[in-house]
């Protein structure tokens, strides 16, 4: 069975973009990566980010959605304890209702902000405690099954949007696990816990309602390009351009400026993120890829390309769907 493959849309604003450009660029690629065969297609909740636009993620699910036809689409995820359960079973029950069998609700206990960030959201500092509790509230509401006598989601109740828990540590493998949902580790950016998390998840894993089995979702770096040496520069182009966000602070650097930190100790904790990167032309991408995904133990790669120019980001994954023989779902 040929591997499948998803994408991580970070709705990234480039140089020059504004936030307008970039969510109508998410809109060009989930209408491509439709047509080109792609599972599913994630958008992450962050805040006070200028550089990312997918900070109302369930708003920007509707438009995608809106605006495709089958592919589906979902979060990758929702910071849930930034939102009272009910909330988002009533964002993510319309979605659904909108739009049946194309959403997925991807969960995570991180506040995706700074503690500054998560003031102005009115979020409670503890809230992140009680995320075990708050994702079988959510559960039992997109289920009809409430926690809360008398509380129903409305819409939501009965439409059994598929949840998913995301993590980069030990703590949301063993959620996942007890309470029988897919895992989707976010090696992406965090490697360093991801084969003690699958090794835990899949060891411990309960079935559930919703999954008989263990199911590993891996998150990777892909960069591919018609030439290595053009993939390598729009990746060097890509970490330069991660200097700036973790280290910048307003401040913009040169591309001399940005290689001589990343070679100091920040630098390479910065390298250290993107350790998992397939990075070249399509045959070596893929190599990498199925590798990867043996190594991870992982049963489907959701893939996210930092290519700072959008027509390389886009080439990109065309270019990964055309190596493995993807092909649209019938309709």
């Amino acid at each position: 069975m040929a591997l499948p493959l998803s994408i991580l849309d970070l709705a990234y604003i480039g140089s020059g973009e504004t936030a307008s450009d970039s969510l109508n660029a998410s809109v060009t690629l989930a209408q491509r990566a439709e047509e080109w065969g792609y599972r599913r297609i994630w958008y992450a909740e962050h805040h006070n980010m200028p550089t990312i636009a997918s900070s109302a993620t369930s708003v920007l699910i509707a438009h995608v959605a809106a605006h495709t036809r089958s592919i589906r689409l979902g979060a990758g995820g929702i910071m849930l304890p930034n939102h009272s359960p009910l909330t988002i079973a009533e964002q993510f029950g319309t979605l659904e209702t909108l739009h049946p069998g194309r959403i997925d609700l991807g969960l995570g206990r991180a506040p995706g902000s700074d503690q500054q960030t998560a003031r102005a959201l009115r979020r409670d500092p503890a809230a992140a405690d009680a995320f075990p509790e708050d994702v079988l509230e959510l559960r039992g509401y997109l289920t009809g099954e409430s926690r809360i006598p008398g509380i129903d989601a409305t819409p939501g109740k009965g439409t059994d949007v598929p949840l998913y828990i995301l993590g980069s540590s030990l703590f949301g493998a063993q959620l996942a696990a007890v309470l029988g949902l897919p895992y989707a580790f976010a090696s992406h950016f965090a490697p360093g816990a991801l084969h003690d998390a699958v090794a835990l998840y899949r060891r411990e894993f309960r079935p559930s309602a919703q999954l008989a089995e263990p199911y590993v979702i891996a998150g990777v770096n892909v960069i591919a390009a018609d030439t290595a040496q053009e993939a390598q520069e729009q990746f060097l182009d890509a970490q330069r351009r991660r200097v700036g966000l973790f280290l910048g602070r307003g401040r913009t650097f040169t591309p001399e400026e940005a290689d001589d930190i990343l070679g100091s100790p920040a630098g390479r904790q910065i390298l250290q993120m993107t350790k998992y990167s397939a990075v070249g032309t399509p045959d070596q991408v893929k190599d990498y890829l199925d590798d990867f995904a043996e190594q991870a133990r992982a049963d489907e790669l959701i893939v996210v390309s930092a290519a700072p120019d959008r027509r390389a980001w886009l080439r990109s994954f065309e270019l990964l769907a055309d190596v493995y023989g993807m092909a649209p779902a019938l309709q």
